[in-house]
C-alpha cells in the first residue's frame, strides 16, 4: 500500500502543478477523523483558493475531476468525493488495500524499515552515577533511550548508545566512606554512622566481597580489592567498579547495551574542562563577580547569567556538560539526543549556552533532550516506596523480578516521557485484556497457533491471490497495517516511543475483531490462504513493532 499511495500523491501533486504552478509541494494525505469518510482526505484544495481566487469547493470539484482520470486512481481508487468546504475525502479500492500484505511478506522484519541516510547519532542515556543499583527512574530512562535509538534505526540513523558516569566527587566519596565504615562493622543506626551515608544492605555486600579480597568486573573496568580496610582508595575503586558491575546486571536483564562508557573524571585528566573554559574566556563570554567566573548565557536565552567557577575554585556541574558536549560534536555526532529526569530541565538553557558561546560550530538547539518524570510503584494495591537492598527506592531489578522484562518495558514506554506514570505490578501479571503487553502478545501468540494449525509454508503466501479479503473486518486490519510506517517515522520525529505502544494496541484490537468476525482455516483453499497471508502479514508487523520496544513477541502464551 506504500507504492499505492505514492501513485496517488504522484497524481495529486501533477494536478495541483496543473491548477496552480509550483503547488506540487502541498499533495499530501490526512486520515479521516470518521472512517466513513474515506481512507484518505485532502484539504488543498481549500489551501490554493485563495492564491487562485477561487471558491474552494468549486476547486475541489476541478481537482476531482482532474484526479480520476489519471490510471492511478482509476487504478487504486474507488470514490472521490467533496465534503464541507472543499475537503476531498478519497475511498480506496479492496485490491488497494490488499497491497500491504505483499509488501509486508516480501519485507518481513524491514517492513517500514527506511535505506541508511549516512548520518550518526549518539542518544546518552541511564548514565547513573555508580552510587548505588539502578532505581524505577533509570529503568523508564533505559526503556526510552533504547527504544528511541531502535525508532532512529529504522528511519536510516546509525545511532551510537552512551554511558555517561562520575566516578569521583563527593558521591563516589560518601560511597566509600559508607563501605569503609560497613567493612569496620559500623553500621546506619550506630553512633559513629554519618547522616549522609547510604544506607542500603547493597553496602554491606559490597564491604563483605572488599574483605574478601574479591575481583569484580564490568563493562568498562576491573578491579580487585585490597582487603585493607583503612586503604580508602582501592574502596572506593572496588565499590565503583562493584556497583557498575551491578548496573550491568541489571541492564542485561533489560536487553539493553551501550557501545560506550564515558567518564566525567577524565574530562578534567584529560585537560578538557580547562580547556573549555579558556575558550570562553577567550570569546569573551565570561566574568568575574563575587571572586566566581561567570558566564553571560542571557545572551542565549537563559533567565540568568550563570557561575562558572566558584569562589572556592571548583567548577559547577554544567561546566563538564558543556566539555562533554564538545566532545560529542567533535567524535561526528551532529545530532545528539539526551535522556534525563524533569530535574535537569534547569541545565538546558545553560549547556546550550555554553555550547553557543564556546564557538566550535555547534548549532543552535544541539543537544535535544527527552526529559522524563519519576514513575509511583503500586503492588497488592498500595503504593511501594523502598526497596530492602537499596534503603530508600525501588529498583529496576524489583519490577523485573515482580514481572518481566517484557512488561516493565511495555508499560513504562506506554506514557508519553513527561507525564507522570503509576506502574501497577498487579496489572502487569494479568493475564486479560486490561493488560497492554498481554493483549499484544497475546494477538502475536493467536496468529502464531493459527499458522502452527495451519502447518503449510509460509513462504508460499507471499503469492496468495488475496482478492476474498474484502470484509469490513479485514479491510480495517489491512489499513492499521498500513499506518505502520508512518507511524514509526512520526514517532522519531517526535521521540515518541508510546506512540508504538498505542498503534500496537489498535493493531491487536484489529486483529481480534478480526479473528472473531471470520474463520481463517476454512475449506476453500483460495479463501484459506489469503486470510491465512493477513494474519501472518500481521504477525509479523506484531513483532516489527515490539522489537522497536526491545519487548518480545511469544509464539505461545
Amino acid at each position: 500500500m506504500l507504492q499505492v499511495k505514492q501513485d496517488l500523491l504522484g497524481a495529486l501533486a501533477t494536478g495541483l502543478d496543473k491548477l496552480l504552478p509550483g503547488s506540487a509541494s502541498k499533495a499530501a494525505f490526512e486520515s479521516p477523523k470518521v472512517a466513513a469518510h474515506g481512507d484518505f482526505a485532502c484539504t488543498a484544495a481549500m489551501q490554493l483558493a485563495k492564491p487562485l481566487k477561487q471558491n474552494p469547493r468549486a476547486l475541489a470539484e476541478s481537482l476531482r475531476t482532474e484526479l480520476l482520470a489519471t490510471p492511478a486512481f482509476q487504478r487504486w481508487v474507488e470514490a472521490v468525493d467533496i465534503a464541507g468546504p472543499g475537503f476531498i475525502n478519497i475511498k480506496l479500492k479492496p485490491q488497494a488495500k490488499q497491497q500491504v500484505v505483499k509488501e509486508v511478506l516480501a519485507e518481513g522484519a524491514q517492513f517500514g524499515v527506511q535505506p541508511a541516510n549516512g548520518k550518526h547519532m549518539m542518544v546518552e542515556f541511564v548514565s547513573a552515577n555508580p552510587t548505588g543499583p539502578l532505581h524505577v527512574g533509570h529503568g523508564r530512562q533505559a526503556a526510552l533511550g533504547d527504544a528511541i535509538c531502535n525508532l532512529y534505526g529504522t528511519q536510516g540513523w546509525d545511532v551510537y548508545r552512551e554511558f555517561y558516569y562520575n566516578d569521583a566527587g563527593v558521591q563516589i566519596e560518601t560511597l566509600a566512606l559508607s563501605t569503609q565504615l560497613r567493612a569496620k562493622g559500623i553500621k546506619p543506626g550506630d553512633a559513629l554512622w554519618p547522616e549522609n551515608a547510604y544506607n542500603g544492605d547493597y553496602i554491606q555486600d559490597i564491604a563483605d566481597d572488599f574483605l574478601a579480597k574479591k575481583t569484580v568486573k564490568s563493562d568498562d573496568r576491573e578491579f580487585t580489592a585490597s582487603g585493607d580496610v583503612e586503604d580508602i582508595d582501592s574502596i572506593r575503586q572496588f565499590a565503583v567498579a562493584y556497583l557498575r558491575h551491578e548496573q550491568d546486571l541489571d541492564l542485561r536483564a533489560f536487553q539493553v547495551k551501550f557501545d560506550n562508557y564515558y567518564l566525567e573524571s577524565s574530562l578534567y585528566t584529560s585537560g578538557r574542562v580547562e580547556g573549555t573554559v579558556k575558550r570562553l574566556v577567550e570569546a569573551g563570554k565570561t566574568y568575574e563577580q563575587d571572586g566566581a567566573l561567570w558566564l553571560r548565557t542571557t545572551e542565549y536565552g537563559d533567565d540568568k547569567d550563570r557561575v562558572m567557577r566558584k569562589s572556592d575554585g571548583t567548577f559547577t556541574y554544567f561546566v563538564p556538560d558543556v566539555a562533554y558536549h564538545i566532545t560529542k560534536w567533535e567524535r561526528g555526532f551532529t545530532k545528539v539526543v539526551n535522556i534525563q529526569g524533569t530535574d535537569h530541565h534547569g541545565t538546558i538553557a545553560r549547556v546550550r549556552a555554553g555550547l553557543q558561546a564556546a564557538g566550535v560550530g555547534i548549532p543552535q538547539g544541539y543537544p535535544d533532550y527527552v526529559l522524563h518524570t519519576m514513575v509511583r510503584v503500586m503492588k497488592d494495591g498500595e503504593e511501594v516506596k523502598i526497596s530492602k537492598r537499596a534503603g530508600s527506592y525501588v529498583t529496576l531489578s524489583d519490577l523485573i523480578d515482580w514481572t518481566s522484562k517484557d512488561a516493565v518495558r511495555f508499560f513504562l514506554l506506554s506514557r508519553k516521557a513527561d507525564t507522570e506514570y503509576t506502574f501497577d505490578v498487579d496489572l502487569a501479571l494479568a493475564k486479560n485484556n486490561d493488560n497492554p503487553v498481554y493483549y499484544v502478545q497475546y494477538a502475536h501468540a493467536r496468529i502464531c497457533s493459527v499458522l502452527e494449525a495451519w502447518g503449510g509454508d509460509r513462504a508460499a503466501l507471499a503469492g496468495a491471490d488475496l482478492s476474498a479479503l474484502d470484509s469490513p473486518a479485514a479491510l480495517n486490519l489491512m489499513l492499521q497495517l498500513a499506518k505502520y510506517p508512518e507511524m514509526l517515522t512520526a514517532a522519531a520525529a517526535d521521540f515518541a516511543p508510546h506512540d508504538v505502544t498505542f498503534y500496537l494496541r489498535e493493531l491487536a484490537a484489529a486483529y481480534h475483531s478480526y479473528y472473531d468476525s471470520e474463520r481463517i482455516l476454512v475449506d476453500d483453499e483460495t479463501v484459506k490462504k489469503a486470510r491465512l497471508a493477513l494474519v501472518a502479514a500481521c504477525a509479523q508487523v506484531l513483532h516489527n513493532g515490539l522489537a522497536v520496544l526491545g519487548v518480545g513477541a511469544p509464539q505461545r502464551m
